[in-house]
Formats: structure tokens, C-alpha cells, sequence
């Protein structure tokens, strides 16, 4: 795998996306059923936010930021916007692999949205790189193609 390559090149294209208006119970349905463990929010096609699986988890186990323990009530009628995680780091499609991989590790997180403009794209994951990994390990010839 070429690390200098861009992220469109193994980026996830078929995404899963919840509405800030939505209510967490979709967030649970698409948990559920799907085998993904973050969900882009958007409005249209822009990108507003993120819910990892740990966010909605967090939310479920009844923390919140006031402390206060929440029932079966407040999942069926809190919305996405509630818990999804805004300001995120993007990268545009032509971004580079390595600089995905140096923003997971200098932020520790597990997925990154690929915007073009402000419109959501694809997003790219861990898993995602590390999947291509483990299928075409890094080799010195990525690098001789990728200079010429």
C-alpha cells in the first residue's frame, strides 16, 4: 500500500448518515443492524457531525454533561444533535493516507470524514487503512512509482 497515495483510494464511499434531527433511536437501529461503528450527520449533503458507537454508548449508559441518569423517555425523544460530535478534522479526497494516519494518531481518533467543500464525500477509518494493509503491505516500489 502506498501511504502517499490519497484517501479516496480506500475511502468509504456507501455511507450510513443520520440527520441532526433525527432521533437516537435510529442511531441504535443503524447500530444494530450495520457493522459500523461511526455515523456521519449531515444536513443534505454537509457535514455537521460525527456519533462513534462509544458516543451513543456514553449517551445510552445514561452520562451526560449534566449528570443526570436518562431513561427509555429521553432515548425516544433526544435527537442526533444531542450527542454527535461537532468540529471534527476533515480531509478532502486528494488528502494523503499518511496524514490520515498522523491525525489518528496525534488525535486518537477512529474516523475521519473526506469532504469536498462542505459536502460529505466518503469517510475513512482505521479499519479502513489497516484492513489495506493486512491485503498489500508497504513496499519500496509504492514509493519509486509515486516519485515519478
Amino acid at each position: 500500500m502506498n501511504l502517499l497515495a490519497p484517501v479516496s483510494r480506500i475511502m468509504t464511499t456507501n455511507l450510513v448518515t443520520v440527520n441532526p434531527k433525527d432521533k437516537i433511536t435510529k442511531v441504535k437501529e443503524i447500530f444494530d443492524v450495520k457493522k459500523i461503528h461511526h455515523i456521519p450527520v449531515v444536513e443534505g449533503k454537509k457535514m455537521v457531525g460525527i456519533i462513534s458507537k462509544q458516543d451513543f454508548l456514553y449517551f445510552l449508559h445514561g452520562f451526560t454533561d449534566t449528570g443526570k441518569i436518562m431513561g427509555i423517555d429521553a432515548l425516544e425523544s433526544a435527537t442526533c444533535e444531542k450527542i454527535m460530535t461537532k468540529g471534527l478534522a476533515k480531509l478532502e479526497p486528494g488528502s494523503r493516507i499518511n496524514v490520515a494516519l498522523e491525525i489518528f494518531k496525534e488525535n486518537l481518533f477512529h474516523a475521519l470524514p473526506v469532504v469536498d467543500g462542505e459536502n460529505l464525500v466518503g469517510i475513512i477509518t482505521t479499519y479502513d487503512i489497516l484492513s489495506r494493509l493486512a491485503e498489500e503491505p508497504i513496499t519500496l516500489k509504492d514509493y519509486k512509482d509515486s516519485s515519478q
